[in-house]
């Protein structure tokens, strides 16, 4: 008996020791907890928000992102998942739950040491708001005395509530109804039980268990939680079992509307915020509302992505982005693959992936625990670098990182990060208030923002301001110039000799303003603008808010060769929409702070009403009935498409085909498309404005204005109708009656159309030294081929 009593009231004494101590300790140690003023006086931080005009979330700024919700937003089966994965007992235990402890000891040893953790949603609040992570007994300790202390001064929903507000669940979501919003683009009230189980199970390890980053482990994750909803009694088999096979949108890209795609508005917005709060913008609550809707900016991102990604398709496959030493790694190598893959982003619906096989006909791929076969139309963009002859350091073979996009019924292909950059902003053309604004092919790749920081030249897209001053100084659109060669020798340039050219390289004669900027005739331009003088056009372009600096007194303005940006041109254009007021874009609507009081808002003046009047309504008349034969008969007619007959604007495509620009609208939006290379280079032979804007500018338009009905503003007092001499009726200010009949030579309004709708002429470089002599109407000199 002594070898068995000895050994027992050992173990008994170093019980009662080790529970003295422990009790001991706690004594000491109770005095000494912190304050729960933190949790009764719960004031998270709420990043800064910014939202369209009809209520949708563009972006959110802060080191957190959070949504506080109360318990009574938390929806049962959420509630539900959350008690079944982290604490069944969670409403019978006084803070500590000494019975999942016992179960948790026990799985562990049967598991080998690893598997079920004991601490409470209680304790985690604890050590959420008040520990560190270290894993040390006198932690442990104080953890499970906060737990008691804060048991003692709080109810359970109370704890709950901090709970679901506070604990992280990665992907920068803090709390269940950010990282609703943020896996799922969801409130916590939709969610169903598929994807409560899914967030339930990510306190545990929010990075291990990332749906995103790690859709295999979550998936595992999320059945376990959907077994101990079983077993807790929450949910039936059935339930069960419809929950597993549900398929999992997540909110990257992937669903059938995809995400609201607003960066650079919102950053916009956020400097807008930061300029007037500083860095309390950042966790206070602010709320910024845009003046963008939600449909239209989701049409401009559409229009944009896909006008780039048909230029790139135009252009060929380049080959991987780059390889990678698979070395003798089989196919379920998984975790080293994914170490391949970390450093390589993705962008929307271009996926990065590891070729593990390649072949002409068929590709396999790997991506974060698939695996992914690509035949046949998924390989034909691909198909050069499939080659066995083509260049090793551009063929897809093992090794290799490419592009992948998932075309839905049609299977994957292989695709590629397209090199060229595009922007599309859309105002409303009364007030100035952003519709739409994409400032680049993806925010995530490049912050610079091409619509309002890229100034680029417009090209022919600028020769309706020209135009427009012609109509003050005495022209018509039934005026007539020689659509002939022009030569400027060096003696007049002072430089060196110029010799423009008209884009296809021909020449058809006299020829009115009309057709003229219907054809995009550089000659009729030229000679416009020398008539008119440059002194006098730079002037004039001020009235619609351009930068005279920016667009030197030369005969090259008349081509568009000065600077801009398409922020700048949607004001410009807007003249001409709304009758001839000029009014200001902006993009911010209100700012709300975080107490739900109205610190900022905008009034924008009117056109019409408060807005300054800048030019004559008789010639922003004419110039879109000008521009409305642009799209009608000239180099836009692809506009034709959207079957609408209020519709004007202007291609242009500059010098060596480098920058393509479509700024056009109807009397109430706006909206400029452009498309080029960061670093200004050539875009390819036919990439004119017409064929690589204009189509962004038609996908944009044909959402934008669904179900908006044609409109024509009436024709203004002051303008008369007068008797070409074609049998087409023009107008001309009153004013400017001619004291002689009007003679057009004949045949100058039959023009036949062009075959393809031909874009415009590339403006020609400026001449690098003084202008040329102003003159009037004297003869041009001409060296006749």
């Amino acid at each position: 008996m002594r070898w068995v009593f000895y050994p027992l009231a050992a173990l008994i004494a170093l019980v009662i020791l080790g529970m003295a101590t422990v009790a001991a300790v706690s004594a000491f140690a109770w005095p000494n907890l912190p304050s729960l003023d933190v949790l009764t006086d719960y004031r998270p931080k709420i990043p800064l928000r910014v939202y369209t005009s009809d209520g949708y979330l563009l972006g959110e700024f802060g080191e957190e992102r959070r949504v506080v919700a109360t318990m009574s937003e938390v929806p049962a089966i959420l509630k539900q998942a959350i008690l079944a994965a982290e604490d069944e007992r969670f409403y019978e235990h006084p803070g500590i739950d000494v019975i999942g402890i016992a179960r948790a000891a026990v799985a562990n040893v049967v598991s080998g040491g690893r598997g079920q953790g004991a601490s409470t949603i209680t304790m985690q609040v604890a050590r959420n708001f008040f520990l560190t992570r270290e894993k040390t007994f006198n932690r442990k300790l104080y953890e499970i005395l906060l737990a008691l202390k804060i048991e003692r001064s709080l109810s359970k929903d109370q704890i709950f509530e901090l709970y679901i507000n506070q604990i992280y669940l990665g992907q920068r979501a803090y709390g269940f109804s950010a990282a609703a919003r943020t896996y799922f683009d969801k409130p916590l009230k939709d969610l169903t039980v598929a994807e409560a189980a899914m967030l339930a199970g990510l306190p545990k390890a929010p990075s291990a268990y990332n749906p995103v980053a790690n859709p295999r482990r979550a998936t595992l994750r999320q059945q376990y939680v959907l077994r101990r909803m079983v077993e807790a009694g929450f949910i039936d088999e059935k339930t069960f079992e419809a929950a597993r096979a549900e398929p999992l949108v997540l909110a990257n890209g992937r669903s059938a509307s995809g995400p609201l795609r607003g960066d650079y508005v919102a950053e916009m917005a956020r400097q807008l915020a930061v300029e007037q709060f500083g860095e309390q913008a950042y966790d206070s609550g602010i709320r910024i509302v845009t003046t963008v809707t939600r449909e239209d900016q989701q049409a401009a991102y559409k229009a944009v992505r896909q006008g780039v990604m048909d230029y790139d398709r135009r252009h060929g496959y380049r080959g991987p982005e780059g390889f990678a030493d698979l070395g003798t790694a089989n196919r379920n190598d998984d975790e080293h693959f994914d170490e391949l893959l970390a450093d390589v982003a993705d962008y929307d619906d271009l996926l990065a992936a590891l070729v593990l096989d390649a072949s002409p006909k068929s590709v396999t791929v790997y991506r974060h625990g698939e695996t992914l076969k690509i035949t046949g139309a998924g390989l034909s963009f691909a198909a050069p670098m499939l080659n066995e002859r083509a260049p090793q350091a551009r063929r897809v073979r093992r090794g290799a990182i490419v592009r992948i996009r998932d075309l839905g019924d049609k299977g994957w292909e292989i695709a590629q990060l397209p090199d060229v950059e595009a922007a599309l902003v859309a105002i409303d053309s009364n007030t100035g208030a952003v519709r739409a604004l994409i400032g680049g092919f993806d925010f995530n790749r490049s912050k610079f923002n091409h619509v309002t920081q890229a100034l680029r030249q417009p090209g022919s897209s600028f020769k309706p301001f020209i135009y427009s001053a012609a109509l003050e100084r005495g022209y018509s659109p039934s005026s007539v110039e020689d659509d002939a060669p022009l030569f400027f020798p060096a003696g007049i340039t002072g430089s060196k000799d110029w010799e423009p050219k008209n884009y296809d390289g021909k020449y058809e004669g006299p020829m009115t303003l009309r057709d003229g900027l219907a054809r995009s005739k550089n000659m009729i331009s030229i000679r416009v603008l020398r008539s008119i003088t440059p002194a006098y056009a730079q002037d004039y372009i001020t009235r619609f808010g351009f930068d005279a600096a920016q667009h030197p007194p030369y005969l090259t303005m008349a081509l568009g060769a000065g600077m801009t940006t398409p922020w700048q041109m949607a004001t410009g254009y807007a003249v001409f929409a709304n009758g001839g007021y000029r009014v200001e874009p902006y993009v911010v609507k209100e700012m709300i702070d975080g107490e739900g009081h109205v610190v900022a808002k905008v009034d924008p003046p009117v056109a019409g009403d408060s807005a300054p009047r800048v030019i004559d309504p008789r010639n922003a008349w004419l110039m879109s009935s000008m521009m409305q034969d642009v799209v009608r008969r000239g180099t836009a007619t692809r506009a034709l498409v959207l079957k609408r007959g209020d519709l004007a604007g202007k291609t242009g495509t500059t010098n060596d085909y480098v920058d393509a620009w479509f700024a056009g609208y109807n009397p109430d939006l706006v909206a400029v498309s452009w498309l080029g290379h960061d670093q200004p280079r050539n875009l390819g032979r036919g990439e004119t404005g017409g064929t690589a804007a204009l189509p962004m500018w038609v996908n944009f338009m044909r959402t934008a204005l669904k179900g908006s009905p044609e409109k024509f503003p009436a024709r203004p007092e002051g303008l008369l109708a007068v008797n070409t001499g074609s049998g087409r009726e023009e107008f001309i200010y009153q004013e400017n009656l001619p004291t002689e009949p009007i003679v057009v030579p004949a045949g100058i309004e039959n023009l036949p159309p062009p075959s393809e709708a031909p874009d415009d002429a590339p403006a020609q470089p400026r001449p690098s030294a003084a202008p040329a002599p102003v003159v009037e109407r004297v003869p041009t000199p001409i060296r006749r081929p």
